[in-house]
């Protein structure tokens, strides 16, 4: 009967709750300073402190140079770095720079397709996190119409 609960039904509920339960909180955790920083400087040393970096064109960072909506600006981040632990992407002329921060478990592969918004015309920076370092790159995208309210 459509509707009814039955003991088979608050059993499975039961089982996916207790399942739910067993997941560390530190899943949902996410970095409040660095997303609410107003500009990069801040959301970077936020997520990483005053730790250098090294400008590196090696890994693949796609995003248009002319992106004709702001809303939807396509990023492609990817590399074959070992021990990548995060990806953090930043627009310098958002209102709130850090758009996305992605992490990785060990072994696994780190690349991601995503859109982000852009209000203006801005530099996009990709910095990747490993164990020892930071890497970035940066490509400058103008934009024709703006995404955040522009």
């Amino acid at each position: 009967m459509p509707g009814t609960l039955t003991r088979r039904r608050f059993g499975q509920a039961l089982l996916v709750f207790a399942a739910l339960a067993t997941i560390p909180l530190r899943v949902f955790a996410r970095n409040d300073k660095a997303f609410a920083a107003v500009n990069t400087d801040e959301a970077i040393k936020a997520l990483f402190g005053d730790k250098p970096m090294t400008v590196d064109d090696s890994f693949e960072f796609k995003v248009p140079n002319i992106a004709e909506d702001g809303s939807i600006v396509p990023v492609t981040v990817s590399t074959e770095m070992e021990g990548v632990k995060s990806i953090s992407l930043l627009v310098d002329a958002n209102p709130n720079p850090l758009s996305a921060r992605f992490h990785f478990m060990p072994g696994a592969v780190a690349e991601f397709k995503t859109r982000i918004k852009m209000g203006e015309s801005s530099d996009v920076r990709a910095v990747i996190e490993t164990a020892d370092a930071l890497y970035v790159s940066t490509k400058n995208v103008k934009v024709t119409l703006g995404g955040c309210g522009g």
